[in-house]
């Protein structure tokens, strides 16, 4: 490498060092939203109702029912890999899924997919587009 080159490449390197710690936080940023809670949270939905399921990060995953309404749930504690994977999985013991069942996390790796942490989830809040 000539030397004008590496005088090039060293602020290059500075500059991904200092921007690579940034990039969770920019990540979160971009999965902020203008939901605002709508009335008191529920412990159950129907799985059979869900459209869409949408992770927001470690913590939160947004589901959207077949009529439009959305349901934020909010985990009691961070599930590692969650944010990252954005897949999971999650068996019923009722024909509902509650506040006091678990999901598991996907992970993409090899040939198919392998099981990640499995964390409880919380209740389920109603959430609508904020007004402006």
């Amino acid at each position: 490498m000539k030397s004008s080159s590496l005088r090039l490449f060293k602020p290059l390197v500075a500059m991904l060092a200092i921007a690579i710690p940034a990039l969770p936080a920019l990540a979160e940023q971009k999965k902020a939203d203008d939901m605002v809670a709508v009335g008191e949270p529920i412990s159950c939905i129907q799985p059979s109702r869900i459209r869409s399921t949408n992770v927001l990060d470690d913590q939160t995953i947004d589901f959207t029912m077949i009529n439009g309404d959305v349901y934020r749930n909010k985990l009691p504690y961070r599930c590692p890999g969650l944010g990252f994977e954005e897949k999971f999985a999650y068996k019923l013991s009722t024909n509902n899924l509650c506040s006091v069942d678990i999901i598991t996390v996907l992970q993409s790796g090899g040939p198919g997919l392998m099981q990640g942490a499995s964390c409880g989830l919380g209740s389920f809040q109603k959430m609508q587009k904020a007004a402006k």
